[in-house]
């Protein structure tokens, strides 16, 4: 079995900290919105739901998706480890069906009414920076983490694979919801391959159509293979709102109140 130098979590940690930090700093140089909703209120809650989150995961969940890829890898599990392919092949596989799986996962919380219901939370943010990367319901999280523990042990993806996939996939999520600008040049070119702050922001508005297209949390080609990629949003992005209709008190917003949103009857959401 392959002896890691670095302990993943650690090595989570310490990336998750440094991205959320360069770009918290950045958002400051150079915003793309001014703000509606005080920040530090909004912190608050957010790095509260990520804090809540990450413990009750580490008390309900001590097998962690890299921990089972191990166990797999050990045991020959999985659909690559039947095939014969160069590691850098593998890992690459590995990351691209891990991420459609997260894709077609958003897709389906979003259709989905009691699935709708706990990834509601996340779109009650009423402004968009790095902290909405990390607001979710921690039901929607355990469910998260339980599909992608199935996938582990369905796709036989090595220990680094996974390890590098949760990385990006927390990196690109803070880098998503950014409320970062981005010179339109640049930002065409990043999103042929990325999905940039403001591809993601158009998903986040409050207009139903515009909710349900941009599900890609990294990358951008399966939200244009799939038919969900929306260049802008109709608004425009200065005067777009953002949030859900029926969640527009900040001060119904606090963290206790949205731990209930999913048992909270509303009415049924319309969906194209």
């Amino acid at each position: 079995m392959l002896s890691w130098p670095v302990n993943p979590d650690t090595l989570r940690l310490v990336v998750f900290l440094t991205v959320f930090l360069l770009l918290a700093v950045a958002e400051q140089v150079w915003p793309r919105r001014a703000l509606t909703i005080s920040k530090p209120r909004r912190w608050a809650v957010n790095l509260t739901i990520v804090v809540t989150n990450t413990l009750l995961v580490r008390l309900f969940f001590p097998l962690a998706p890299f921990a089972l890829a191990l166990y797999a890898q050990a045991h020959g599990w999985g659909l690559l480890s039947l095939l014969t392919l160069p590691a850098w092949l593998e890992t690459l596989v590995s990351l691209l069906v891990l991420d459609l799986l997260i894709y077609t996962q958003h897709r389906f919380f979003h259709r989905t009414p009691v699935l709708w219901r706990l990834h509601r939370m996340h779109h009650t943010d009423l402004d968009l920076d790095v902290s909405s990367g990390t607001r979710f319901h921690p039901l929607e999280i355990f469910l998260s983490l339980v599909i992608k523990l199935i996938a582990v042990v369905l796709l036989g993806a090595s220990p680094l694979s996974i390890l590098l996939f949760e990385i990006i996939l927390n990196a690109t999520s803070m880098f998503s919801h950014a409320n970062l600008r981005i010179p339109l040049a640049i930002d065409q070119r990043l999103r042929l391959l990325l999905v940039t702050p403001d591809m993601h922001r158009v998903h986040h508005s409050i207009l139903p159509l515009e909710t349900d297209s941009n599900f890609g949390f990294n990358l951008s080609c399966w939200d244009r293979l799939f038919g969900t990629y929306r260049a802008q949003p109709g608004e425009g992005h200065d005067r777009m709102q953002i949030g859900l209709k029926q969640w527009r008190d900040q001060e119904a917003l606090g963290f206790w109140p949205l731990l209930l949103i999913p048992f909270v009857r509303t009415f049924k959401r319309k969906t194209p």
